[in-house]
């Protein structure tokens, strides 16, 4: 209890010496590249996760099975755990933690000077802003990386649910397949005026996601990565974004596995296209979808 009571007040010291004054910056790709493991000293506990608030905290259960694993890892030369702590590069000095907080923990307390890591660059404000600046048109589309762009499952058995895998060695680089039909269908939206925004709530790199998808020839405008991070936009910031967003794009196309909805930024209205479901057809049921919605829109002009 002691030690846990000594930890729980180093993690306060460490919350309050950073809060307010971190800054998120770009790491550089040779130190993506090349930096695989850092000392525990120079990785911060991110003040806006659960693991730093004073009513949670951490979970000593889940810290003291970390530990046992060092232990027995030290015993047998083996590596404590094979996936890497995510963080990301901060002012004034080291890493901020994103994800991996109780592997952290359990480094510190048992007296590891180094831990695994996985350095990131996520979506901040700032790169927001400047998509916005040179996107090109005023209609876009959002679409969800995790649950509708990436083949997650092909439970049923029934094959071709997802594009071929890459060549390699880029099929080695690039872990992620895309469902069937989503390059055809993004690159059809990018020659019919739409910018193409893509959302995930997982912590890739901006740049791994815009490499991943020019390996298809898909042109993606907007990328915003770790989405699930609370209270890193504040409501205000949310807000202003927003706006920012309602004014430069008169329409929005949200993409789902069973929907299509869009919205008007000027009118609030929106209308609603249900698909059918079937994975094969997913795309063309979408294409098809919004020929017909232009052309109506055409009609309506021509009168």
């Amino acid at each position: 209890m002691a030690n846990s009571t000594r930890f729980d007040s180093f993690i306060a010291e460490e919350v309050n010496k950073y809060q307010g004054k971190l800054v998120p910056v770009k790491a550089s790709v040779l130190e993506r590249i090349f930096v695989r493991y850092v000392a525990c000293t120079k990785l911060h506990p991110n003040p806006y996760d659960e693991f730093s608030d004073a009513s949670i905290g951490p979970n000593y259960e889940i810290i003291s099975g970390y530990e046992h694993r060092i232990k027995e890892s030290r015993a047998h030369g083996d590596p404590a755990w094979d996936d890497p702590i995510l963080v990301e590069k901060m002012l004034p000095e080291g890493y901020l933690i994103l994800n991996g907080h109780h592997r952290w923990a359990a480094a510190t307390r048992f007296g590891e000077k180094r831990v695994g890591v996985k350095i990131v660059n996520l979506t901040q404000e700032t790169d927001i802003k400047k998509m916005l600046e040179i996107s090109r048109h005023d209609r876009r589309v959002a679409i969800d990386l995790d649950e509708v762009i990436f083949f997650q499952n092909d439970a049923d058995g029934s094959g071709n649910a997802a594009e071929d895998p890459l060549h390699f060695p880029y099929n080695k680089l690039f872990k992620e397949r895309l469902k069937t039909g989503v390059p055809a269908l993004l690159h059809y939206l990018s020659v019919n005026g739409y910018d193409i925004w893509v959302y995930t709530s997982e912590y890739y790199s901006m740049d791994y996601i815009n490499k991943l998808f020019k390996m298809y020839h898909v042109v993606v405008n907007g990328i915003i990565t770790g989405i699930k991070r609370p209270h890193k936009i504040e409501a205000s910031k949310r807000r202003e974004l927003e706006k920012i967003m309602n004014a430069k794009y008169t329409e929005t196309l949200h993409i789902d596995n069973g929907l299509v909805l869009l919205t008007h930024s000027d009118s609030k209205d929106f209308e609603e296209f249900d698909l059918s479901g079937n994975r094969e057809t997913w795309a063309q049921e979408i294409m098809n979808t919004l020929k017909e919605l232009r052309s109506k829109e055409a009609t309506g002009k021509d009168e």
